[in-house]
């Protein structure tokens, strides 16, 4: 039975926020363009899960339904009721349902790409590419580091906290693809040594395995080190080789690492997950990854990037211009099932408070479903699911307009939301690095949406 929306079904207000959540909360919303936070600071996170649902799911059929719109509009769909008394949600998302008020959704995301590639550009770097393409080129040594990359070169810098592990930025369960790799997945002109650790096996395949995280056959792990060593004192007189071998060197040095970190070791197991566990998340690629994020957070990845489906097409991901019901339906139950089971694993381990997770589309769908049964690309509003962190729960955070076509309250912008995640880092996201031309840039554009996080210092 659809309820009759009351005022819970409205964004929570400013007001509303600054009530609930007392002093300290009114202190950091009115220092919103002052305030800068320290790493130490014992509110921050230690760790965030981005969750990409490549291709774009539409924002009208999951999070932001209109059931009293034209059919045209609202679409095939039911909405069902939720934890959160008013609001609703898709009838495709009934796990997600039961635990919203564990959940905060952001209805006003907006940009201004309307293609794939430079749209996922957008969303994983929070920065605007300098054209709308499809395709953006192969060659990305040069763009701004994605959101875990310039993480992994702070945490070198020292800027955060060490966590006894050497993986910063890891990628799973593969690297997105759209005739070329899809920008916003790399270091940029951080360059190498702060690209992703990249998974590119499923982890829900029988033999899943890290090939890169094993010695080689018959090698203890003694005997690689006396290698090294060996290695290293033969080399040592040689200059040229020390130029040249510097890149090689860190990766190697970072290899071994990982080979050595049993922590990591464990965490990649996922063999050794109860079988009840692994049913939990589902039986499937996208569920397993979750898994294996969350078993990456336990053991000290700060950055986990969770990517459901490898290339683009009406029938390969999220891209449905055509027969989107049907379409959804089919990637709906898998999200719901597997993001539902994160929330709440990490909820009962006690690590949801120090995790954000961050669940989303390079874009949504047109308002107006098409004559093929499909909705279109429409970066001009659409919606994320943020869980954890600090976040307000049960919050709807940013409005849409009656078709859901465009923010009327709340806008919110990619930058926006990388701004965010640093600064749950505890990091001023104000803080310039360089790029190859030695020019100055704040790392993120965008400001923290600091209202989200009420309790948040």
């Amino acid at each position: 039975m659809l309820e009759i929306p009351g005022i819970w079904e409205r964004p929570m207000r400013r007001r509303q926020l600054l009530q609930l959540s007392g002093y300290g909360a009114v202190a950091a919303l009115l220092n919103q363009s002052t305030a800068t936070f320290a790493a130490e600071s014992p509110r921050s996170i230690k760790a965030c899960i981005v969750v990409m649902l490549y291709g774009g799911p539409s924002h009208l059929d999951t999070w932001d339904m209109k059931p009293r719109a034209p059919v045209e509009i609202r679409g095939e769909y039911q909405p069902i009721a939720t934890a959160v008394p008013g609001r609703v949600v898709s009838e495709h998302l009934p796990r997600c349902a039961k635990l919203l008020d564990r959940l905060a959704v952001i209805r006003s995301l907006h940009h201004g790409m309307g293609n794939h590639n430079s749209a996922m550009y957008q969303a994983l770097v929070g920065r605007q590419p300098k054209i709308d393409l499809d395709i953006l080129g192969a060659d990305r040594s040069a763009d701004f580091p994605n959101v875990g990359a310039a993480l992994s070169y702070l945490s070198a810098a020292g800027r955060l906290p060490r966590t006894g592990n050497p993986l910063v930025n890891v990628a799973l369960p593969h690297v997105m693809h759209n005739v070329v790799d899809l920008a916003g997945q790399n270091a940029g002109f951080l360059l190498g040594e702060h690209d992703p650790f990249q998974i590119t096996n499923d982890p829900n395949g029988a033999e899943f395995a890290i090939p890169n995280l094993t010695s080689p056959e018959g090698v203890t792990l003694p005997r690689l080190t006396e290698r090294l060593a060996l290695r290293n004192l033969l080399e040592n007189g040689n200059a040229n080789r020390r130029t040249n071998a510097t890149g090689i060197d860190a990766y190697q040095q970072r290899a071994l690492e990982l080979i050595r970190n049993e922590s990591i070791q464990r965490a990649f197991r996922i063999a050794n997950e109860p079988e009840r566990v692994r049913d939990r998340y589902g039986r499937n690629t996208l569920g397993q990854s979750l898994l294996l994020a969350r078993k990456l957070v336990e053991s000290g990845v700060r950055f986990i990037n969770v990517n459901d489906k490898v290339y683009n097409g009406q029938d390969a991901n999220w891209d449905s211009h055509a027969n989107l019901f049907p379409r959804h339906r089919e990637l709906l139950g898998p999200f719901d099932q597997g993001f539902s089971a994160l929330v709440e694993d990490l909820d009962e381990r006690g690590m949801l408070a120090e995790t954000l997770v961050v669940a989303m589309g390079e874009f949504g769908r047109t308002p107006r479903v098409n004559g093929g049964g499909g909705r279109d690309h429409w970066p001009n509003c659409y919606s994320a699911v943020l869980a954890g962190g600090g976040v307000a729960r049960g919050a709807t955070f940013g409005e849409s307009d009656r078709d859901g076509a465009y923010p009327v309250s709340d806008a919110v912008t990619p930058g926006d939301l990388a701004a965010t995640l640093f600064w749950r880092f505890g990091l001023d996201s104000r803080h310039e690095i360089h790029d190859l031309l030695s020019r100055p840039l704040p790392l993120a554009e965008g400001t923290p949406i600091r209202g989200l996080f009420p309790g948040a210092a």
